[in-house]
């Protein structure tokens, strides 16, 4: 007697390969996505916090402060930025993201007391209008920049990279590129945009410090100055991005999500946001500056537990952008039978370059962007930006702290070896750290 054995999947050409295969073969072109890694990757899910009990004596909530607040740039700029929480608004651009997302954005971040950023394209009147702190970034494509807009931010950044695509450039789709958006970056309408993967009048440390040097002049020596990253070589980034006199120190995991890129890329450059905060503070550390060039980290942040870990890693601060879109509305299940209309689903939608979004949030369609009332949209976004400051308080007390920033890696251990070697704290229930040093 035979028994049939029932037809088994290959591990490596499994159905999600076979079908890439096919669509690729059938087009001839690469898939573009947002919405960052979607493989399992190490994460702040992988870390623990230790609570206090006997050996250390936690604070009662609702008696005992625990404080929120974080100074940025105050190493060199004469107006360095004081926010009420750590948690600010990673740079999503406008033309990406329609002007009433940017809006409500401004309304968000202002009404929680942090700082918004502008992305790419240059600096909306909605934005600015309504973020009591705005970071203007400054790109490889300088699309839109512009002196005077430079002085009306609070904070410049550099960018240097990104999570989603460290060493490459952005992308904004034709269908994307209206007269306004267009006349913003001075090129055509309807066009395909591509951004420089790297900077035009400058090609290493020693020349961004040139750079920054010019920047400061132009703003008389008041703003701040980030750099941001793509982490990969983060150790090594870092130590030179001090060198070159930045203020603050932006590090973007590969977890980061709201640049549209290839699918290839997304998954495979970069190393996670876990990975990366421990070299960025390492770096800091034996430069003696540690706090004193304040280091933010992006790429993933979901709640008040990545927050609170991050900052116990070593981070001053954490920037979140998918995470914002989605308070504001982006994959809201009131428009499950318009993104299955758009072959996807609500939880899955990652096309943001198509412009198609039924949230009205990464378009440029004036009837899908009338969706989105900036009013209510940044009212969501405040209440999310509070719950998480309230649920990395929840997590210091309980280790005793009586502010944000004196968590420290003692505070935590890790559930998988991987994890415990690249956050460089112990396994739970030993003292081992794989990799140290004795």
């Amino acid at each position: 007697m035979t028994y049939p054995l029932p037809p088994r999947e290959s591990a490596t050409f499994d159905r999600r390969a076979i079908a890439e295969i096919q669509r690729a073969a059938e087009t001839g072109i690469y898939d573009i996505r947002g919405w960052g890694a979607k493989r399992p990757l190490p994460h702040f899910d992988d870390l623990l916090f230790l609570g206090a009990s006997m050996s250390r004596y936690p604070l009662e909530g609702y008696r005992e402060r625990c404080g929120t607040d974080v100074i940025l740039g105050d190493r060199h700029a004469k107006h360095p930025l004081h926010l009420d929480i750590p948690v600010t608004i990673a740079g999503m651009s406008f033309g990406a993201l329609s002007g009433r997302a940017k809006e409500a954005l401004g309304r968000g971040a202002s009404a929680a007391g942090t700082s918004t950023t502008t992305g790419d394209g240059g600096m909306t009147a909605e934005e600015r209008g309504q973020s009591k702190h705005l970071v203007y970034q400054y790109l490889p494509s300088r699309y839109g920049m512009n002196p005077d807009d430079l002085r009306k931010a609070d904070a410049i950044e550099i960018v240097l990279g990104q999570g989603a695509k460290p060493g490459g450039g952005g992308m904004l789709l034709g269908q994307k590129i209206n007269e306004r958006v267009a006349a913003m970056r001075t090129l055509p309408q309807g066009i395909d945009q591509r951004s420089a993967c790297r900077h035009p009048d400058w090609t290493g440390p020693d020349d961004l410090a040139i750079k920054i040097l010019e920047l400061r002049e132009i703003t008389n020596w008041e703003k701040p100055i980030y750099i941001k990253v793509g982490a990969t070589r983060t150790y090594y980034d870092v130590k030179l991005a001090v060198k070159a006199g930045a203020d603050v120190v932006v590090v973007d995991g590969m977890q980061g999500g709201t640049a549209a890129t290839q699918d290839v890329f997304i998954e495979h450059v970069g190393i996670p946001t876990l990975a990366a905060i421990p070299q960025a503070a390492r770096a800091l550390q034996e430069l003696g500056v540690h706090r004193k060039v304040q280091l933010i980290v992006s790429g993933g942040i979901r709640n008040g537990a990545d927050v609170a870990k991050a900052m116990a890693l070593g981070a001053d601060a954490v920037a979140i952008g998918t995470a914002a879109l989605i308070a504001l509305g982006d994959n809201h299940p009131r428009y499950s039978a318009e993104y299955e209309a758009l072959g996807s689903a609500a939880g899955s939608y990652d096309d943001f370059q198509d412009g198609r979004d039924p949230a009205g949030i990464t378009t440029q369609d004036p009837e899908l962007a009338e969706r989105l009332d900036p009013i209510e949209g940044g009212r969501r976004l405040a209440n999310y930006l509070r719950v998480l400051t309230m649920e990395a308080q929840t997590l210091a007390r309980a280790c005793g702290k009586s502010h944000l920033r004196h968590l420290e890696p003692e505070d935590l251990v890790a559930l998988t070896v991987e994890a415990a070697a690249m956050a460089r704290v112990p396994l739970a229930g030993t003292d081992w750290i794989p990799g140290a040093v004795a």
